[in-house]
């Protein structure tokens, strides 16, 4: 059977089969009215029949929406007109034919990754870095022991909304050390963490994957121009080295946010080890190195490929156990 997954996010739309044979992410933000029912469309063309296919959504709470409850429904609508056979995972750890009770939906994918997790590694931390955010989710005894709610999960340490491209230098940095001096950051949306890793050499430009604050080249050029920016400079005030210097203190701080959430849940829950998936890993790889806490690399396991793609491939081998059970 060709058991298909879908995560539907607010920027990214990801698709993965069950065997792993085809995996896929294409940057879609809703918010900007993306045609989500074409995008979907292509993944089908693209992925051939699929005899079953399971999906989970985080894409709810952009603001193309007026609620939550509008999102869920409005997003799993466009799933059904292509996909017929849809299900969609719930924070219940079942599938649902219908999207109701739209609490069940909103923002399930990391209790897809962690169940899915949680049937080899009974009591760990999952770790998953995306373009956007950052789910750190306690695993005991196979089974997510985090808040059911994003809000519940960004007051317990288990949600931290930064990520590998999309985060503001300025939301991470308030203050940075240059030429001797405490400068303040300005808080305009003048360059991202995707800046940051391409010219720290953490992603490609290939990686670089959503829009660019200026609209300008994803290039080292770019990218040192627009951390530039976030002390009020351009690069005839500044030089490309003080940039990247600039990039290094804006990376240091995501590394030391997120060694303490980590540090909170592993406490919370006495974990004493993780697992780390999503384009973002390396942040997760050097906090943990740093901490001296074991960890496992899906990547290592599962392939890059469907590392950056993991709430999918899981959803679609949660749905391929349950058809096989049933």
């Amino acid at each position: 059977m060709m058991i298909l997954g879908l995560d539907i996010g607010g920027a990214n739309t990801k698709a993965a089969s069950a065997d792993g044979s085809f995996v896929e992410s294409m940057y879609l933000p809703l918010w900007k009215g993306c045609d989500l029912e074409g995008a979907l469309e292509a993944i089908r063309r693209r992925a051939g029949t699929a005899d079953a296919v399971g999906v989970t959504i985080t894409g709810e709470l952009a603001d193309c929406y007026g609620s939550k409850k509008e999102g869920v429904e409005r997003i799993a609508g466009e799933a059904k007109k292509v996909f017929p056979q849809a299900v969609f995972y719930g924070i219940d750890g079942e599938f649902h034919s219908d999207v109701s009770d739209y609490r069940l939906f909103s923002a399930a994918n990391w209790s897809a990754s962690a169940r899915f997790i949680g049937a080899a590694h009974k009591n760990v931390i999952l770790i998953d870095i995306g373009s956007t955010t950052t789910d750190i989710i306690p695993i005991v005894d196979g089974v997510p022991a985090a808040g059911l709610t994003d809000f519940e999960r960004l007051s317990r340490g288990e949600l931290i909304y930064a990520g590998a491209l999309r985060t503001s230098v300025a939301a991470l940095l308030q203050k940075a050390e240059l030429r001797g001096k405490a400068v303040r950051t300005s808080s305009e949306l003048f360059a991202l963490t995707g800046d940051v890793n391409l010219l720290l050499g953490n992603i490609s430009e290939e990686d670089y994957t959503c829009d660019a604050p200026d609209g300008g080249p994803k290039s080292r050029e770019g990218a040192a121009l627009r951390m530039a920016r976030v002390v009020c400079c351009d690069l005839e005030e500044m030089t490309v080295a003080e940039a990247v210097e600039l990039a290094r203190q804006a990376y240091r701080k995501q590394v030391d946010d997120l060694k303490d959430g980590i540090a909170e849940v592993a406490e919370r829950h006495g974990l004493k080890g993780a697992v780390v998936c999503g384009m973002g890993d390396f942040i997760g790889r050097d906090a943990l190195a740093e901490m001296g806490m074991p960890f496992t690399l899906a990547s290592g396991i599962y392939g890059k490929h469907i590392s950056r793609v993991f709430p999918a491939f899981a959803v679609a081998r949660l749905l391929s156990a349950s058809l096989e059970r049933s």
